[in-house]
């Protein structure tokens, strides 16, 4: 590995760490002080570890600063003090587990007065959390000590921080037996009672909350723990002390007498929420099913299952009924609220938090299937004001929530035990919910006005799914379920009518809203690639008669690039032996490639490919030629009239596209008939300009040249002594060349070739002659 090769360059704080008048604030301000400290650097936690480093940075995390100070000292060195005080490094945990004076320090920011500063207070928990989770002998046996430590504890339970503080005493502590001591101690000091005292109106929201939530972790944390140590020797002393029915008496006093106070009442029905959930891990919340309030006190319902009331606490079951009716009585008489504005209308009043944790509770009382309660909530007609509040506030699925779960709860759970022998009777709770509650007529009245709302373009009803949901879990348990028998004949005996509409009910809107709401997840249908029909749904297509060729080229390809190459795809080591020492590419279907090209067919195209070749290319008459003849006689008397006549030539060439002296490729029969009758009288040129207008091949000649753009001389590299002897002419070999010669070629027909002779040969040849 490449640290094994000593690449660590040296940092920027050792040659800092040399400096003997070294500052600790100098050396936080350091970008890369944290990251050298969690990888060691020795020099660096030696000049961390000495003790007036160590208390200062204990002091910057426990200490307010001034309000008027830099930045700096309020904000950046607490930070970084603390970030290196956990930074998990063994030897400040040692220095600081060791140290009772820098404990002593830390301990004291509980003992300032007033409120504490929520930034130290975070630090102060971050910090003790470590040396909770890595020196726990050292510290709990510190904490111990302290007979003030739970007292300063509930004072600061306002702060967030704090309650942390206390919960890692119960969670950070693996030990098992040192865990058993420190709940001993809490248990000791009263921890819960306090903890309960502090859920009063006479404490402010803050600690409510906290509080509260203080005594639900303790619960499930202790109820856990009973769970995955089965041998424990002891009780959980604070799980026990919790489930009391004094203890829940003295909560439920702090919540119903005097005056109400929401929070209060939100707070103290979040910890019997909690004391009503069955003893059950969390890991199999997935597995059994069951109707249970979850750990943030939502009620899930996730099978038909009763819930036996030895599964929950018994004090707690004990202690609230005699309290129903003053909860019941908040349904109907709820705290003041003002009325709320929504995009659909008023409320007033609101539901309200209050009323739906009420609910919550109410409906967890009455899955608790316990004989007593259960028959003092029917007596309060419980249900019927829960189905009241379902149908009022229409656009409140919250509320909705709780009573479709608490209704299917309540249908599909058998009836209570009974202490006596004998078989037991029917479910109270199943015929209060037919009869006393009208479910069934609810059900068809609201379904009916949602049907008369909505054909009028009005808004569906926030209700009806879980409206659905209820009406199916009626039918379902009429069907199969432990009170199946009991359901069939109180449906049975509804009115004649009433019982038509339901039957016409689950066959018809019913069955299509359930029809709907079923969604395959995964089409059945068999699925195949789009790609692998490709070539079969162009196999479809006619092509045009002009694409046949490209057709026919593309499947030359293609054929060539597929032939066994599956098969043939990627290298075999036999492909590499001695043995083989040439490849063979089969090209066994290269030459099966057959097409037919028939001239004599008229094609469309023909037409405009001849419109273009009559428009590109551009004709010469003899009439023109004519011209150009007399013209170049006209040029030879004067010397003076050449560079005229070849910047006429150049600049005839230029809009041609040809240069001058060169005829284009593209000449039709007509010209070369022409050429033939010309070839006389181009002779006659040629012996009347070759004798004065004869120049050395090495230069341009100024001189006459032939009027005949197809005329093409080669000359020999002649000595300049011999510019004074005239040149001879050679015969002019005729020869037929094609006349369709290319233009591209034609522009290399001027040429200097060299003669034996040293003589100049030249005259007008036919056109592409080189």
């Amino acid at each position: 590995m490449f640290w094994k090769f000593d690449l660590h360059t040296s940092s920027h704080l050792d040659t800092l760490l040399e400096r003997e008048d070294l500052s600790l604030p100098e050396l936080l301000d350091e970008e890369d002080v944290l990251q050298e400290c969690k990888v060691v650097n020795r020099k660096l936690l030696d000049f961390l570890l000495q003790p007036p480093h160590l208390q200062a940075m204990v002091a910057w995390v426990t200490q307010e600063p001034p309000a008027s100070g830099e930045e700096r000292l309020r904000y950046k060195y607490p930070s970084v003090a603390c970030e290196i005080l956990t930074s998990d490094v063994p030897q400040i945990n040692d220095a600081l587990g060791a140290d009772e004076s820098l404990l002593n320090r830390l301990y004291g920011f509980l003992q300032s007065g007033g409120c504490l500063n929520p930034l130290l207070a975070s630090f102060f928990s971050k910090v003790m959390g470590v040396l909770i989770n890595r020196k726990p002998d050292q510290l709990v046996s510190f904490l111990r000590k302290k007979d003030d430590f739970v007292g300063l504890l509930l004072q600061h339970l306002g702060t967030s921080a704090i309650m942390d503080l206390l919960l890692r005493l119960l969670t950070c502590v693996e030990r098992p037996q040192l865990r058993q001591e420190v709940v001993n101690w809490l248990n000791e000091e009263k921890i819960v009672q306090r903890l309960i005292e502090q859920i009063h109106p006479s404490k402010d929201d803050n600690q409510h909350s906290n509080a509260s939530q203080s005594l639900c972790d303790i619960i499930r944390l202790s109820r856990e723990q009973v769970i995955q140590v089965q041998d424990s020797p002891e009780p959980d002393p604070l799980l026990t002390t919790l489930e009391k029915q004094e203890t829940i008496e003295q909560l439920l006093s702090n919540m119903l007498e005097g005056e109400l106070n929401p929070s209060v009442l939100v707070s103290g029905i979040q910890v019997l929420l909690t004391l009503l959930e069955p003893r059950r891990p969390r890991s199999e919340s997935v597995v059994v099913n069951n109707f249970f309030s979850s750990v943030d006190g939502q009620l899930e319902l996730l099978a038909p299952a009763p819930l036996d009331a030895s599964v929950s606490s018994l004090g707690t079951l004990h202690a609230l009924r005699p309290r129903l009716g003053r909860f019941h009585q908040l349904l109907f008489e709820p705290l003041q609220l003002e009325p709320l504005c929504t995009t659909w209308g008023t409320l007033a009043p609101p539901l309200g938090n209050t009323r739906l944790h009420v609910v919550k509770l109410l409906a967890s009382a009455l899955s608790a299937n316990d004989a007593a309660l259960t028959q003092e909530l029917l007596a309060l007609d419980v249900p019927n004001t829960m189905l009241d509040l379902f149908f009022h506030y229409v656009f409140n699925n919250f509320l909705h929530t709780q009573v479709e779960v608490c209704v299917s709860a309540m249908l599909s759970a058998g009836p209570p035990p009974h202490n006596g022998l004998g078989t037991p009777g029917p479910n109270p709770v199943v015929k209060h919910l037919l009869q006393q509650c009208r479910l069934v007529a609810r059900i068809l009245a609201s379904w009916e006005e949602n049907d008369r709302v909505q054909s009028t373009g009005g808004p569906r009803k926030g209700y009806m799914g879980h409206l659905t949901r209820v009406a199916n879990a009626l039918v379902q348990n009429a069907e199969k379920g432990p009170n199946a028998q009991q359901l069939g004949q109180l449906l049975k005996e509804l009115p004649g009518e009433q019982q038509e509409q339901w039957e016409a009910f689950v066959s018809g809107p019913l069955a299509e809203t359930n029809k709907k709401n079923m969604v395959d997840l995964v089409n059945t249908q068999h699925l195949h690639s789009s790609s692998d029909d490709e070539d079969d749904r162009l196999k479809e297509f006619s092509f045009p008669e002009e694409a046949v060729l490209q057709q026919a080229f593309v499947d030359f390809q293609t054929q060539r690039m597929t032939s066994a190459f599956i098969d043939h795809f990627g290298f075999n080591d036999e492909e590499f032996g001695e043995q083989e020492e040439s490849v063979n590419a089969p090209f066994d279907k290269t030459a099966n490639i057959t097409f037919s090209l028939n001239a004599d067919d008229e094609n469309p195209n023909a037409n405009l490919l001849e419109m273009c070749y009559k428009d590109r290319i551009q004709q010469f008459d003899d009439e023109e030629d004519e011209e150009e003849e007399e013209e170049g006689r006209g040029s030879v008397e004067s010397d003076g009239e050449d560079g005229a006549w070849q910047g006429s030539q150049l600049a005839r060439a230029g809009r041609l596209g040809q240069p001058p002296g060169m005829r284009s490729g593209g000449s039709t029969d007509s010209e070369e008939e022409e050429e033939d009758e010309e070839d006389d009288d181009e002779d006659v040129d040629e012996e009347e300009v070759a004798p004065g207008g004869a120049r050395p091949s090495s230069y341009p000649s100024p001189g006459p040249q032939p009027p005949s753009p197809s005329w093409t001389a080669t000359f020999d590299p002649v000595p300049t002594d011999a510019l004074t002897s005239p040149p001879k002419t050679t015969e002019r070999e005729k020869s037929p060349e094609p006349s369709g010669f290319p233009q591209s070629q034609s522009a290399q027909a001027l040429q200097l070739s060299p003669v034996p002779n040293g003589s100049a040969q030249g005259g007008p040849v036919s056109p592409g002659a080189q």
